[in-house]
């Protein structure tokens, strides 16, 4: 069984490095968690630090000493970026781990049991999927105290939705099954049933699942910090943002106080955009095969009954 499985993930990574468009993405979030996890050693200056200010030290443009300029405090944007890292990748993974725990849960739990329980949660996730995440999280969050961990909560316990409609899928599909009716007949359990035969097929969708979600939940909580109901106590890409806009970036035409965040935001979500499709590829071989094509064996097929005609 371990052989198997360490042969599996074998053949992914050898599909997924075939894939240029995955292992970009793969390259480019390897170097955000890069940044955030050694900024103290990378940043230029201690955010913490005590800085005596002067108004030639607000909003300086890009130095030597300075390589992406100064913001409105006077402390160096490249070790805000730096910093920032950490609190938007720690929303991300986070908050992705709660969505995918309850949406996997769910999904599994709806697709297989079915019946009386299959309508009662996907009812509830009907009711939750129309009503919109980004203003009820708005609501929520202004309710509560402002928090890192009260973010966190809010954007995963509102982002499971999609996730519970595509596992509650794939686990229909895979119900039907041959191996899960010899399972069922020879007695084992439901429980039995879904840890050895339902999640190994469902993992790699939730896997996929999991790398995109990373992505939106970094940019609901980039729009909660823009709009001043990030923690006050870090800072993240969000409440750069925030601080540049309200307080004249534009106006004095410090375009790096804005220009450098967006781009930590875009590059991230890209890069989890990316490895997504390419995990999906490599999970799923079969995506890059359209069902009408001819392969080699099709060809050979048809090639055997023209060449008796001829004969």
């Amino acid at each position: 069984m371990d052989g198997n499985s360490a042969s599996g993930m074998r053949g992914i990574w050898q599909r997924l490095r075939r894939n240029t468009m995955g292992m970009i993405g793969l390259a480019m979030l390897v170097v955000a968690v890069f940044v955030a996890v050694f900024a103290p050693w990378i940043a230029p200056h201690d955010p913490k630090a005590s800085i005596r200010v002067t108004i030639m030290d607000i909003y300086q443009q890009p130095s030597g000493e300075h390589p992406l300029g100064t913001d409105d405090a006077g402390r160096d944007v490249l070790t805000n970026f730096l910093y920032g890292a950490r609190v938007s990748l720690i929303v991300g993974f986070f908050a992705s781990f709660i969505s995918v725990s309850i949406g996997g849960l769910m999904g599994i739990l709806a697709g297989y049991l079915g019946g009386r329980t299959e309508n009662i949660l996907m009812r509830f996730t009907d009711i939750m999927l129309v009503i919109p995440d980004l203003p009820l999280a708005v609501v929520i969050v202004a309710l509560t105290k402002p928090s890192l961990s009260n973010i966190i909560l809010v954007i995963g316990l509102l982002g499971w939705t999609a996730t519970a409609r595509l596992v509650r899928s794939q686990t229909l599909s895979v119900k039907q099954r041959k191996f899960v009716t010899r399972a069922r007949a020879v007695g084992a359990g439901n429980l039995y049933i879904i840890r050895r035969h339902i999640f190994p097929l469902v993992l790699p969708l939730i896997v996929v699942n999991t790398v995109l979600v990373i992505s939106l939940a970094i940019l609901n909580e980039s729009t909660l910090s823009f709009l001043g109901l990030g923690d006050p106590a870090t800072l993240s890409w969000g409440q750069m943002l925030n601080f540049a806009f309200t307080r004249g970036a534009m106006s004095a035409g410090a375009w790096w106080a804005l220009v450098v965040p967006g781009f930590g935001i875009v590059w991230v979500v890209l890069g989890c955009t990316l490895l997504g499709q390419g995990l999906e590829q490599a999970l799923n071989p079969r995506l890059a095969t359209h069902h009408l094509s001819v392969g080699k064996r099709m060809v050979a097929r048809l090639a055997v009954p023209q060449s008796q005609g001829a004969d």
